[in-house]
């Protein structure tokens, strides 16, 4: 059970951040730091690979609990049978192994968090359970006939599924999403936030080349740029596995394209041709809704926020066009709604869905920045 469990009593020093410059994972962090001031339970979504866990040890961290004990557990990886009594406890006879009492990990983690990686691959039952302990805080262990006294946890929970879907095939109880989804943070993917490849890449390559005690070695421009182009499936985890590969295939201080996996360099053309082709698809439908409004007198909540809440845009399409208004403004929300033609009154209300949805870009990096070198650093980035 080692790596389906574990306690940090001291949370990992070198964890001190999301690694990235894109807008998407400052908008990660931003919501890292308003769940760290508070004890509201947090649903961690986002595929695999993209670094669920570590918002979860972030949270975790940055909190008043970060003296207390982290559990974490990975439901997918217990069957049913064993995780009620992992997760609850047992006492001695309760079944043909229980040799003694055992505590679970709730009460392990009495004090500080615990964090239920894939909640949404527990079976119905256990599902019952959980939210039985979200209602009341208590613990009855797996054969006893007595309750324990409730215990301090916070619950931080993630899932890689769409649960809302899940609660409409019936697998998935819709009272446990809404005592979960207290605070939601959605990770995006990493093909969502390219600009995040070199630097988390480069960030890898200097860890794996100091574990095995060798010169970092420096990755060749067309490498770079197949590296750049390919989709990550398996997103940060997968990126992170390559950088080991290569730290170990490198030679006379490169990485060049002869090492990479073929899965990166198989359907890729060279890296110039996919640039212009996959760059203005992504600014066009963001730059699109902006001229819309900015040049056409369109307003913010028919162009954006109906086809939003209709689901026809995503999260990343509102805050690429939200980051376009703010490089147009140099990061002044209050310019921002009346160059999307909203009323003066409406401020309040755009920015309060802009938190609620996750949609919310940092504006001081806009401070800075140029109008003229704002538009133009949209699209290199995109």
């Amino acid at each position: 059970m080692a790596k389906l469990f574990s306690v940090n009593r001291a949370f990992m020093k070198t964890a001190t951040t999301m690694v990235g410059i894109s807008a998407a994972i400052q908008g990660v962090e931003d919501e890292i730091e308003h769940a760290a001031r508070c004890d509201a339970k947090v649903l961690i979504t986002g595929e695999s690979g993209v670094g669920k866990e570590i918002v979860a040890r972030l949270i975790h961290g940055r909190s008043t609990r970060s003296r207390g004990p982290l559990v974490t557990i990975n439901c997918a990886g217990i069957p049913d049978s064993l995780l009620e009594s992992e997760l609850f406890g047992h006492v001695k006879g309760s079944f043909t192994d229980a040799h003694r009492d055992k505590r679970g990990w709730l009460e392990s983690a009495n004090g500080g968090t615990i964090f239920m990686d894939e909640v949404g691959e527990m079976s119905l039952r256990m599902q019952a359970s959980l939210l039985r302990f979200l209602e009341t805080g208590e613990i009855q262990r797996v054969g006893s006939d007595r309750k324990l006294p409730p215990v301090d946890v916070r619950v931080i929970t993630a899932t890689h599924r769409r649960l809302l879907e899940n609660i409409t095939e019936k697998t998935f109880r819709e009272d446990l999403y809404y005592r979960l989804n207290v605070v939601h943070i959605e990770v995006p993917p990493l093909r969502n936030r390219r600009e995040d490849i070199p630097v988390l890449l480069n960030h890898f390559l200097h860890t794996f080349a100091e574990t095995y005690q060798i010169v970092a070695p420096e990755v060749t421009p067309e490498a770079a740029d197949y590296l750049g182009g390919y989709q990550w499936p398996g997103n940060v985890r997968e990126l992170r596995n390559v950088a080991e590969r290569l730290i170990l295939k490198a030679r006379d201080g490169h990485i060049t394209v002869d090492m990479l996996p073929a899965e990166i360099t198989r359907d890729q053309r060279p890296r110039e041709s996919v640039a212009v082709a996959a760059v203005p698809a992504i600014a066009s439908n963001s730059q699109l809704l902006f001229d819309r409004m900015f040049s056409n007198g369109a307003s913010f909540w028919s162009e954006v926020y109906e086809p939003f809440m209709a689901r026809d845009l995503t999260r990343n399409d509102v805050r690429d066009v939200v980051r376009l208004g703010l490089e147009h403004t140099r990061g002044n929300y209050k310019m921002l709604v009346q160059c999307f033609n909203m009323p003066p009154e409406d401020y309040k209300k755009f920015l309060n869905f802009l938190r609620k949805y996750q949609c919310h870009v940092p504006f001081q990096r806009f401070r800075m920045m140029p109008a003229a070198m704002g538009r133009a650093s949209h699209v290199a980035t995109a």
